[in-house]
């Protein structure tokens, strides 16, 4: 469905001196998400999550690399030329409270898609049916964003994204903005409307047990690269990154009775993109780093017997950070 290849995406800034700059947020990415999959992103704020997700969709444009959505190459095409295939690859962002027009019902918010792409069916069935798929009530229609929920609000965000019948969605920090009791219902919904449509999802997000509950496979992100990428199973109950490991160190057990988990704590904040460490950018905070690290920049490498592939000189899973999250409903 979507091939990522040595995607690289930069901003224009200014450094601390005030003198122009380049900032690489994603550096030589690459990745694929098949049919009916589900591939979570990981990493600190700051990582280039949202970076990647943008440039996939095309908001952002790519500086380098080749992004292939449906076997056609995307990278270059003109706006014009991206509006079919924006058909077929949308996003929802973080926030439904700026994501959406406060001066706009929702009746309209939903049709604005169908009008964009002159879409010649009853609109106001569709606008019904949208409203059906993600469980909102019909007369919402008639509703000003500021009228919801934030969970609500959220639901509509999605149902836009889903009005032209899309076969891949960037899902970018779905979650992060609504409360507790009502990120399992939105989870919940995703995971329902990908088993009814046939979706696939690009799922960011810093939360690992939002991750663990709809991924089929995770890639984890530090300072603009993938530094490890394999099946959900793999990834949590072997992971082989210092990185993954002390991420997944952090996750409470869910069992205060339980034994305790050892916590592994890293050292200094994540690097600037703009002077990121020479060899393994991860080796600054690394407990595991020597000379090696510092010299030489791991590749992203498969391990064997057949696993995650990880970009680290000396992978190893660390006993006590390896865990079991629940797949069930949150």
């Amino acid at each position: 469905m979507l091939d990522v290849s040595d995607l690289r995406t930069e901003y224009a800034v200014r450094s601390p001196r005030g003198e122009p700059a380049t900032l690489v947020a994603v550096d030589g990415v690459s990745f694929a998400v098949a049919a009916g999959e589900t591939l979570g992103l990981v990493g600190e704020s700051g990582c280039g999550k949202s970076s990647l997700g943008k440039t996939v969709v095309r908001l952002v444009d790519p500086a380098a690399g080749a992004i292939r959505f449906g076997g056609q190459d995307i990278t270059r095409l003109g706006q014009r030329a991206l509006r079919d295939v924006r058909r077929k690859l949308q996003i929802v962002f973080q926030d439904p409270y700026s994501s959406l027009n406060p001066r706009a019902t929702v009746q309209k918010i939903l049709s604005e898609p169908l009008k964009v792409h002159h879409v010649q069916q009853a609109r106001d069935q569709r606008v019904r049916d949208l409203l059906d798929l993600v469980h909102l009530p019909a007369d919402a229609a008639s509703r000003l964003p500021h009228e919801f929920s934030g969970g609500q609000r959220q639901r509509v965000a999605i149902a836009r994204a889903l009005a032209l019948d899309p076969a891949f969605i960037v899902l970018d920090e779905p979650v992060s903005a609504l409360d507790v009791s009502i990120q399992a219902q939105i989870l919940n919904l995703l995971s329902a409307l990908q088993d009814e449509l046939g979706l696939s999802y690009l799922f960011i997000a810093h939360d690992l047990a939002a991750v663990g509950h709809v991924s089929d496979r995770v890639a984890v992100m530090y300072l603009g690269r993938i530094v490890e990428i394999g099946t959900r199973d793999d990834v949590f109950t072997r992971p082989q990154h210092p990185y993954t490991n002390a991420l997944l160190s952090a996750v409470p057990t869910g069992d205060p009775d339980g034994p305790r988990r050892h916590r592994i704590v890293l050292q200094g904040d994540l690097p600037s993109p703009l002077r990121p460490p020479s060899g393994c950018r991860f080796r600054t905070r690394c407990w595991r780093a020597d000379d090696r690290c510092a010299r030489e920049d791991p590749a992203l490498r498969p391990l064997e017997p057949a696993g995650s592939l990880v970009a680290c000189h000396y992978p190893g899973a660390e006993a006590e950070a390896a865990v079991s999250i629940s797949v069930g409903s949150p």
